[in-house]
């Protein structure tokens, strides 16, 4: 288990409903490699999103384990977890949530600041990025002024420029037109195997699905491969 990124262990989601329990999922464990790219698909309100969260330390489980690396992160202190997920995890949404007033370049360069980084290592890392995801020509182009893909694009950019170990993806191509989420998808794909990234990507596109390394369905509380 050493070489795992990310690695759940028999974690469990329940919501208080009223006086009773509202079960979400029960006993889920996963286990995903540096380098390699995982399917999350199943039906709307199967819990998906709470899933990426909790992989993602954005909620703790009910109950179980969330590993990440060698930490056990479940019971860390709030400021341990939030030190954890800020160097070593990566988020891409449906919706990009660029920052309108800046740029490309300068999306992509802020998270690096706030990591600490200095603005020339940020601004060179910012440029790799968008240049091996086709966007060279459009580094001094707002949000407004970039396409829906070219967002998501950013998007990508922003999410692995501090060098995350793990990405998680909540329909990434989600608002995107077939043709224009191809060619995200294949950005991604590429990045994610060139960076080393384990990565675990929600989606209901189940031909993306099938270009992933496997695919697991969560589905009535349960998870399977599929």
């Amino acid at each position: 288990m050493s070489d795992t990124a990310l690695c759940l262990e028999r974690v469990t989601r329940t919501f208080r409903e009223g006086e009773g329990e509202l079960e979400v999922f029960r006993e889920v464990s996963l286990a995903i490699q540096p380098g390699e790219l995982v399917a999350l698909v199943g039906p709307s309100g199967a819990g998906k999103s709470s899933l990426l969260h909790i992989a993602g330390l954005l909620e703790a489980p009910s109950s179980g384990e969330v590993v990440i690396g060698n930490h056990a992160a479940s019971s860390l202190p709030d400021a341990e977890r939030t030190r954890l997920r800020r160097d070593t995890i990566g988020f891409i949404y449906q919706a990009h949530h660029l920052l309108p007033e800046f740029d490309a370049l300068e999306n992509v360069v802020m998270p690096q600041l706030i990591a600490g980084k200095s603005r020339k290592a940020s601004e060179q890392e910012a440029k790799r990025l968008l240049t091996a995801l086709g966007l060279a020509e459009r580094l001094d182009h707002r949000p407004s002024q970039l396409s829906g893909g070219e967002q998501q694009r950013v998007a990508i950019a922003r999410a692995l420029a501090n060098h995350p170990k793990i990405l998680l993806a909540d329909e990434p191509t989600g608002n995107l037109d077939p043709r224009t989420s191809g060619g995200v998808f294949d950005a991604l794909l590429a990045l994610v195997r060139n960076e080393g990234v384990a990565a675990l990507v929600a989606t209901h596109n189940y031909e993306l699905a099938g270009r992933m390394d496997r695919t697991l369905v969560l589905d009535q509380g349960r998870l399977s491969v599929a």
